[in-house]
């Protein structure tokens, strides 16, 4: 026999089953019925429920809504609230048979959810946490408890209520106080600003608001088992509770440390893993039998797991997508199939509305008050404040908890669910609308450099994956060519991809006024930047930073610091790898996506690196004994203005060639861009007239077919090709970008980039500083003052100077 959950009358039906019948006389082959069986009926309802919430999610993420909204609603259409209403359809999809399965099979995924939700965090950065976080955190649950709690004091004693209502309702006032880092985690990573300095913030503080609300409901779970309601009986389930946390941290925490050991350096072994998941069970089993919730122990001993790789990554990587994506979804539509919106009366309705509305104002004050403390400005206030009022699973759990409990009725569970929905259906668009992280980053100050002056101070900010970039890199560094007249500052930033954490680090290698200050984790990069300071000490300064956070929102930190360092130009990785037998390695498309953000996003001007070392073997032109050949492919546009005039300050290391190739369109010597186009050109030979290592050779051509075949022939006499990005008034290579694979590269960096194209050279694809998102104009200077080809946001009816050249592009 099987409990069903309770009937809206209060009733609790019990439900007998045979557990000995055949199999084989529930097919249809011989006239049974197929959802007699539980397993059957088990696979049918996960699969309807998954394909309804599928199906709504696709329909509400236009929307801007979160997947939490969907699968609620995808259980809500098979329950009371829908379908189920209709007692034909109820008992053949979701019978009461059927429910103690299905919820059990729900629980298990919620345990190892929690598990896992725990494993990404680091219960040290709890000591690291900054004041304002724990200021924010610590206002926000002090005055959402003091004042919603003593509301409902008032109402209960003033308003008439059922009786339901009036014995929950303080109850339900307590629970607004809850701010649960997993919900916070979940809805900054669903809406991309995971990373941002906001994101950060209310991570943070979300954190220092959680410890206080985790032991407050833990302490609430063993007082609603004190039933004699002595102090000694409530002595025992604390001191059991005490129990299991030594038994996590002095038994289990040593032995999955003694894993770890074994696994020195190799991937874990798949016992171990297995052992950890049995732990899982076991806490969950003994949280029940001290009448704590079975989540308590799980999150525990997540907590308790080293974050991170290679455990924390390998647990995950198991885990992660069959939790998250598949059976975390089914405890949701649980809630959903318990949902009966036809028994909310208006009185009811309208009085839980003001203790939740009072408390989401709360929170949102609470915010700006902290805020306010700590001078933090009141819009990213107001963006915390939204943030904050998010409600997820762990609230649903404590509410299904109190249901079974007797703590609340089927009508005040009703509404406590529809409550979450409602507030997680207006925040997510809400937040998406209202904040966009980019805003930040659309500079309308000129940092290309293009528009620097000649021997002014050049800013090159290089971003690092692995070891394999460094030394095409620093050859790059190298080349841009430090001088005491022209100094340059390196800002590199290692990108590490979040694996096994929770929260997204931007750290800095040095002193720094917002950023926290760690040690680089790798040795060999930080050797390799501190060399290159050393050969050109005095002329060269390195400033290095490390992002850990996933590629979906690294761009935002990539921004971030290019702004804050001032950089001219930032240099990021291709995200395929070139094999020393020649054959190309796709690294993660993610980096490719990354890419094409921080293209469309960057307040300076961007440079995607293809690195070819490994085929030259790297040579090393802080030497000085290696000569480093670099061509520039010049069709016309800003962006080969940019690699232009990127290549004359290269032009004056004493170890480096500049070759100039510039093709010219056969007939077309007396168009208007030939001649701009030739200026700049002038300009640049005039500069570098005593140069020999600067030369410049014109090739005439008639169409795109010949520019390939003549960087083919000449391709392999370089070391590194400088192309611009885009050439969209070329006639040259209109209808060549149909058969681009890198649309980020443009035609011919798409081209150099390819596999079939085979070549040694590295390849440096370079896009000028956008303001707006758009060129709008492009000026020429006599370069005896400042040479400056980019953008320029002049309005239609200023004039401009005499001395300019105006370039429409």
């Amino acid at each position: 026999m099987s409990p069903s959950p309770a009937f809206p009358n209060g009733t609790t039906v019990l439900v007998c089953q045979d557990p000995h019948s055949h199999n084989h006389e529930r097919d249809i082959w011989h006239l049974g019925n197929p959802l007699y069986s539980p397993t059957s009926l088990l696979f049918m309802q996960i699969s309807l429920t998954a394909i309804v919430s599928q199906c709504i999610d696709l329909c509400l993420k236009p929307l801007g809504q979160s997947s939490l909204v969907s699968q609620i609603l995808g259980g809500m259409v098979f329950g009371p609230s829908g379908f189920g209403h209709q007692k034909a359809l109820k008992d053949a999809l979701f019978p009461t048979r059927g429910a103690l399965v299905f919820e059990t099979t729900a629980s298990l995924g919620l345990m190892f959810f929690f598990f896992v939700m725990s494993v990404k965090m680091d219960p040290a950065t709890l000591i690291k946490t900054e004041k304002q976080a724990m200021t924010i955190g610590l206002s926000v649950f002090s005055f959402t408890l003091a004042i919603s709690t003593g509301l409902s004091l008032l109402l209960k004693k003033y308003v008439y209520m059922d009786k339901g209502l009036r014995d929950s309702i303080t109850i339900i006032a307590i629970s607004q106080a809850l701010t649960v880092f997993i919900c916070i985690r979940i809805l900054l990573s669903e809406i991309k600003i995971l990373n941002t300095d906001t994101g950060r913030l209310a991570l943070n503080s979300a954190l220092s608001a959680d410890v206080i609300g985790f032991t407050m409901t833990m302490v609430m779970f063993s007082i609603m088992q004190n039933r004699s309601e002595q102090i000694l009986s409530l002595l025992w389930v604390i001191l059991a509770l005490l129990a299991i946390f030594l038994l996590i941290v002095y038994v289990m925490r040593p032995l999955i440390l003694w894993f770890l050991k074994q696994s020195s350096g190799k991937p874990v072994d798949e016992f171990y893993i297995i052992c950890i998941f049995v732990f899982v069970l076991i806490v969950g089993f003994l949280s029940e039998i001290v009448g704590q919730h079975f989540v308590m122990g799980p999150i525990i001993l997540g907590l308790a797991v080293p974050e991170g790789p290679p455990l924390g990554t390998a647990l995950l990587t198991k885990l992660e997508t069959l939790c998250l994506v598949f059976l975390y979804p089914m405890f949701l539509a649980v809630c959903g199939l318990q949902t009966n919106i036809f028994q909310i009366n208006f009185r009811s309705l309208w009085i839980v509305s003001i203790i939740v509305l009072t408390a989401c104002a709360v929170k949102m004050g609470a915010v700006m008050l902290a805020g306010y403390y700590n001078n933090i400005p009141m819009k990213d206030c107001c963006v915390m404040g939204l943030i904050l009022n998010t409600r997820g699973a762990p609230e649903l759990c404590m509410y299904n908890v109190w249901k079974s409990s007797k703590l609340l009725t089927e009508k005040e569970f009703t509404l406590m669910v529809v409550s979450v929905l409602v507030i997680n259906a207006i925040l997510t668009p809400l937040l998406r609308f209202i904040y966009d992280p980019s805003q930040q980053y659309n500079s309308v100050k000129r940092c290309s450099i293009q528009c620097t002056k000649h021997e002014s101070e050049l800013r090159v900010m290089v971003c690092i994956h692995n070891n394999e970039n460094i030394p095409t890199i620093i050859n790059l560094l190298e080349a841009s060519h430090a001088s005491s007249e022209s100094s340059v500052v390196a800002i590199a930033l290692i990108l590490t991809e979040l694996l096994g954490r929770s929260r997204p680090l931007l750290v800095a290698h040095q002193h720094h006024e917002t950023l926290r200050s760690a040690s680089c984790s790798s040795a060999q990069i930080d050797n390799a930047l501190r060399q290159y300071a050393r050969q050109n000490e005095g002329c060269a300064s390195v400033y290095s930073f490390t992002s850990m956070s996933e590629y979906d929102t690294m761009h935002g930190d990539i921004c971030r610091i290019s702004l804050e360092m001032g950089a001219n130009i930032l240099i990021l990785p291709f995200h395929k790898r070139w094999e020393i037998d020649g054959s190309v390695e796709v690294i993660s498309r993610s980096i490719q996506t990354m890419n094409i953000r921080v293209l469309d996003r960057a307040p300076c001007s961007v440079g995607i690196l293809i690195d070819r070392g490994i085929l030259s073997g790297f040579p090393s032109l802080l030497s000085g004994r290696v000569e480093y050949n670099v061509a520039v492919l010049f069709i016309g546009g800003a962006d080969d203005a940019e690699a232009l005039v990127y290549s004359t300050k290269m032009a004056r290391h004493a170890s480096v060639s500049v070759t100039v190739i510039r093709f010219l369109l056969f007939g077309e010597e007396n168009s208007k861009d030939r001649k701009h186009d030739s200026d700049l050109i002038e300009e640049c030979r005039y500069f570098n007239a005593s140069n020999r290592r600067f030369d410049i050779m014109e090739h005439v051509v008639r169409d795109g077919v010949e520019i390939s075949t003549t960087i083919r022939r000449m391709v392999d006499y370089f070391d590194l090709v400088i192309v611009g990005k885009e050439h969209s008034e070329s006639v040259l290579l209109q209808g060549h970008d149909e058969w681009s694979e890198c649309k980020e590269l443009g035609i011919i960096g798409d081209m150099l980039a390819s596999q079939d194209f085979v070549t040694k050279a590295s390849v440096l694809v370079v896009q000028q500083q956008r303001i707006k998102k758009k060129l709008i104009k492009h000026t020429v200077t006599p370069m005896t003052n400042q040479r400056d080809y980019s953008v320029n946001n002049i309005p239609n009816d200023a004039a401009a100077p005499r001395s300019l050249i105006t370039i429409s592009v």
